[in-house]
């Protein structure tokens, strides 16, 4: 097992004995906050979006330590490296390159490519949006099922949906990642075949989800009366594997590329976006693009000390492993980044959820911590009890759309109210003496369930408004964080060995349900009782 052992690791040991009872409120308090105040001295911008960690259980020596420790485990050299291209995922000898999808500058690795494919989808994209992509019947699409899981799946969706607002009004997206058949079936009675356009999206074009559905999906359009040698006007395919595309019956020109040197939660910004683009249209899309390219300038050139993914990053390493919270929250004040939580469950814990270091090496520290959330102001009438009465310290990303994407403007200023006024309750709390002011003194037994301890800690990040541009910032501003905090653990985040023995035991597992007869003692006494129970009621 090996330890962190940089020198700043250890000062931060010390420095966190000294400061671990201070309280926020004290340190907020008018005789304690002169000019510039906390607020002034941690808030920071870059790539459009601004971050108020002063409601961190941070000092200035706790943000210049965890800096120091950012550059003695090496960030600035991974980080660069990325960037460059070089094999930064040594466990699958890939580079990780996902930043080139949305670079401007034409030395950047597979510009061309990347260019060639995006104008590829641009065509494509805008032929569906005018009308001219039709049905077997001669009928515009009105409906997209984009049929993926995993990073083919929450990305697009998470992306569609935060931008509902600049959509085209004329084509429903819809997306179907379960192998549950109820998924694609609730998809299936809201749409007609005539006007329905499917992408396929899966990296091998051999993902079980992904190609269950698949062909379940063509079975349907062939039932409901589409031609065989039609099935191409209502399939297109995103893979790093064309000839399995082809196999499955999608033509040849309507295979899209994605590439190795994307990860599956990285890849919104390569064609597995295919659905975005003709929900927003390419001019959107590549505003999304732009806005994730300033947020990985931003990550690239500004000073570690003011830079926003590595002090994100940093922070949550504070919590994580010298604070011992398990777990953080994040609470997006928009009803439009309701996928936003889902999406980075992946993209933080299926990168940095490992065990191992780079080296082969297990490592005797925490790494991940698991990412959950719910869209305010819905949280707060569900689990923020617990955030704000319960003994466990669970650090929360607040982020707040300054202006809205709707016309209902009356409701803003009350979500707004909320968000700002949950980070500041969260730091405040209700001391003991407060409380009894509230109670009264009729009622000194309700002091104790009204008292709060305060002093949780909160990241307000702010938003000027949901474009597509601020949206493209905020998605790079938190893949920055992860290579930030696997760069710490010395982990590598971009592989997910992971998820692969349970796929394996699962194609086993699925033969004995449907096998004549299953092998003795080929699986523990609880597996078996449970094959046995499914294949009764399979039976039925």
């Amino acid at each position: 097992m090996t330890k962190i052992t940089f020198p700043a690791w250890t000062s931060l040991q010390a420095h966190y004995e000294q400061i671990r009872d201070a309280r926020l409120r004290d340190w907020f308090a008018p005789e304690n906050d002169p000019a510039p105040t906390r607020a002034e001295r941690f808030t920071y911008s870059g790539g459009g979006l601004a971050a108020d960690f002063s409601k961190n259980r941070i000092t200035d020596e706790t943000l210049k330590l965890l800096v120091q420790l950012a550059r003695e485990a090496g960030v600035e050299k991974r980080r660069d490296a990325m960037f460059a291209g070089e094999i930064v995922n040594p466990t699958e000898g890939r580079a990780v390159l996902h930043t080139a999808l949305r670079a401007s500058d034409p030395k950047a690795p597979f510009h061309a490519q990347v260019q060639a494919e995006r104008a590829k989808m641009a065509a494509f994209a805008t032929q569906v949006r005018d009308g001219k992509w039709t049905g077997y019947t001669g009928k515009r699409i009105r409906h997209i099922v984009n049929i993926g899981i995993g990073g083919s799946d929450l990305g697009p969706k998470m992306v569609v949906h935060a931008l509902k607002h600049i959509a085209s009004p004329d084509i429903s997206a819809h997306f179907v990642s379960n192998v549950d058949g109820a998924d694609l079936y609730r998809v299936l009675e809201q749409i007609d075949p005539e006007e329905t356009l499917t992408i396929v999206v899966s990296k091998t074009f051999t993902t079980l989800e992904t190609m269950t559905n698949a062909h379940s999906m063509r079975d349907w359009f062939l039932q409901k009366g589409c031609p065989e040698n039609a099935l191409a006007k209502h399939f297109v395919g995103v893979s790093a594997n064309p000839t399995e595309v082809v196999k499955f019956g999608i033509a040849k020109e309507n295979v899209f590329e994605m590439w190795d040197w994307v990860g599956g939660r990285y890849s919104l910004w390569s064609a597995v976006g295919l659905s975005i683009m003709i929900s927003i249209g390419p001019a959107h899309f590549d505003e999304l693009l732009a806005g994730a390219n300033e947020m990985d300038q931003h990550f690239r050139t500004a000073p570690l000390e003011r830079n926003l993914p590595v002090l994100l990053g940093m922070i949550g390493i504070w919590y994580r492993n010298f604070f011992g919270s398990q777990s953080y929250l994040v609470a997006p004040y928009s009803e439009a980044l309701h996928f936003l939580p889902s999406y980075l469950q992946q993209l933080e814990m299926e990168s940095n959820g490992k065990q191992a270091r780079l080296d082969g090496t297990m490592v005797e520290y925490e790494t991940s911590a698991v990412t959950w959330g719910e869209p305010g102001t819905n949280g707060q009438h569900a689990f923020f009890q617990m955030l704000h009465q319960g003994p466990t310290i669970v650090p929360i990303d607040f982020i707040a759309v300054l202006t809205p994407e709707h016309p209902l403007a009356s409701h803003h200023p009350k979500l707004l109210a909320n968000c700002f006024a949950q980070s500041e309750a969260m730091m405040l709390g209700r001391t003991v003496e407060e409380a009894k002011k509230v109670a009264g003194p009729n009622k000194p037994e309700l002091v104790p369930h009204i008292v709060f301890p305060g002093n949780r800690p909160t990241t307000t990040l702010l938003v000027d408004a949901l474009t597509a541009r601020s949206l493209g910032a905020l998605i790079a501003l938190y893949e920055h964080k992860v290579l930030t905090q696997g760069t710490v653990w010395d982990i590598n985040s971009f592989d997910q060995w992971g998820v692969e023995l349970g796929k394996i035991l699962g194609k086993v597992v699925e033969a004995d349900l449907t096998a004549a007869n299953v092998e003795a003692g080929k699986h523990d006494s609880s597996t078996s009782a449970l094959i046995a129970r499914a294949r009764a009621a399979l039976k039925k």
